[in-house]
């Protein structure tokens, strides 16, 4: 044993001085890199490598899809659209059934269940409106409106058709200028009912006339829709306060 242990230091010390005489560097076992212990070679220069560096993009936005799910919400869209005017419209008319002079009433345009014609019949009595009704010999107020594929969560599109009234918040064309006509007064809480009710309010407020001469543009759709863009962009800009006069 002593002399295995005798014999292992000389030969540690004869390794010792090689060293220190200094081998050829060449001839010195090259270390080996932990990289290409770990992988199993050297990683390649960049020069070597074959690909092209572009800036960083951002992510496109989706395409709008036109699958079956787009299909099956638009479905679900017209089946709550039909189930909520279906409701209002069997209401209204149970309510105003039994009445001897109903405040209004309602009638499908073409039989469909998106547009109606609703006749107010009733504006304040102590008004200059029911006056002019009554020498004009005017039964109601004829309203159209017209209900867009997501109602109930936007409002419907509402005009006049006839008599031509000035003032009282209708406006060019038969335009209404009521905030809660519009998608930012809107609420899916409120009804064909108390729609037609406020609009009653604003004639009288609005002090609405009945116009004795045909002077002015006759009511139409196409114009009412054309003045309703109008309004809706105004008050975006301005809120609902009196925009100044350039813009009308």
């Amino acid at each position: 044993m002593m002399a295995s242990a005798l014999r292992k230091l000389f030969r540690s010390d004869k390794e010792k001085k090689k060293s220190k005489g200094g081998e050829s560097p060449s001839k010195q076992p090259r270390a080996v890199s932990a990289a290409r212990r770990l992988f199993g070679r050297r990683p390649e220069s960049p020069s070597r490598r074959d690909y092209k560096v572009s800036p960083a993009e951002p992510p496109k936005p989706p395409a709008p899809s036109n699958g079956p799910l787009s299909e099956n919400v638009a479905k679900h869209n017209q089946a709550v659209r039909a189930r909520r005017l279906m409701r209002e419209y069997r209401e209204i008319c149970r309510g105003t059934a039994g009445m001897e002079k109903p405040p209004f009433a309602v009638e499908l345009v073409n039989d469909s269940l998106f547009e109606w014609n609703v006749r107010l019949f009733q504006v304040d009595p102590e008004s200059d409106l029911y006056r002019d009704m009554v020498d004009t010999r005017t039964s109601c107020i004829l309203l159209n409106l017209t209900f867009p594929d997501n109602f109930p969560f936007a409002p419907p599109f509402m005009r006049v058709i006839s008599p031509h009234i000035e003032k009282g918040f209708v406006m060019e064309g038969g335009a209404i200028c009521m905030e809660l006509l519009t998608p930012r007064g809107w609420a899916s809480a409120y009804t064909v009912e108390a729609v037609v009710m406020q609009f009653a309010a604003s004639l009288i407020k609005g002090q609405g006339r009945i116009a004795r001469s045909a002077a002015g543009k006759e009511f139409s759709r196409k114009l009412a829709e054309a003045s309703f863009r109008s309004l809706v962009k105004t008050h975006d800009k301005y809120g609902w306060v009196t925009p100044p006069l350039t813009d009308g």
